[in-house]
């Protein structure tokens, strides 16, 4: 599990998969809890704030890229930082 920092680091593709992958392992671990063979049940909640950490991530970025559409001052700052 990544840390907050981390996942802020980390591009959007790669959050993308991580988030799918997490999605993929809390499946699993519902289908080991109805079946009782899952041991380490804290897992779950460990997989699920993960899921709620990338997500959160992910929906600041597009928070972010909207805020700096509608601001044509913000996006031209952004346009020259890229440029140096």
């Amino acid at each position: 599990m990544a840390s907050i920092v981390e996942l802020n680091q980390m591009s959007n593709d790669k959050l993308e998969k991580t988030l799918e992958e997490a999605r993929e392992e809390l499946f699993n671990l519902r289908f080991q809890v109805a079946s009782a063979r899952l041991e380490n049940t804290a897992r779950l909640r460990q997989v699920r704030r993960n899921v709620a950490q990338v997500e959160t991530v992910l929906h600041q970025r597009r928070l972010a890229t909207e805020a700096a559409a509608a601001e044509p001052a913000i996006t031209h700052i952004s346009l020259y930082c890229l440029t140096i």
